[in-house]
């Protein structure tokens, strides 16, 4: 009778045993199940969002391979970041031209200004083509020194640039001996622009 229960208490231990074993074989299964069910998902996503991966029609259920969504997800992030950098670049050459030509306003209100405050100098009026002959000249020569000068990769060098190109070429010497060197060469051109 006592080896009866001692068997029985054996299989009741294995019983358990097993219990345990399949217990954590079901778990482990739907850990894995609910792992797979988010790289699945997470491809669909992907291939939602990506405009390569999406069906060319509306409507058809169309399932790209894993390895295609990767591809072609890496594909666009490279052509995102092409074209990030373009827009970049674009922005930078725009913002270097609002910097020069903000500078060349404020030099040429400067000269409009000095020109006004001292009226006698001029006593005959100069034509709107020559004033704008004589404002392209200078700013033309301005903004030369301007592109060669101002370092645009970037926002510090903008700024650092920009203040010694300031402080080297518009001096009001500096930009004197300019609007004295386009007079005299719209002079040579017609001397009758003067009269």
């Amino acid at each position: 009778m006592a080896e009866a229960n001692i068997e029985d208490d054996e299989d009741s231990d294995r019983g358990s045993q097993m219990s345990y074993k399949e217990r954590r074989r079901e778990a482990h299964t739907q850990a894995e199940q609910k792992r797979r069910n988010a790289i699945n998902k997470g491809y669909d996503s992907l291939q939602d969002l990506v405009p390569t991966c999406q069906n060319a029609e509306p409507g058809q259920a169309y399932k790209m391979s894993k390895a295609t969504v990767l591809q072609k997800s890496i594909d666009y992030i490279q052509f995102l970041k092409k074209e990030k950098s373009k827009q970049e670049e674009e922005v930078a050459a725009l913002q270097k031209e609002v910097v020069a030509l903000t500078i060349m306003k404020l030099n040429y209100e400067q000269i409009v200004s000095a020109h006004q405050s001292q009226p006698g100098q001029l006593n005959k009026q100069i034509s709107d083509d020559v004033k704008f002959q004589v404002f392209r000249a200078v700013m033309d020569s301005l903004y030369q020194s301007f592109e060669q000068c101002v370092a645009t990769n970037n926002f510090a060098e903008i700024s650092g640039s920009v203040i010694s190109w300031v402080e080297e070429h518009c001096k009001p010497q500096i930009l004197r001996e300019i609007m004295c060197g386009v007079l005299q060469q719209l002079g040579r051109q017609d001397t009758s622009f003067m009269s």
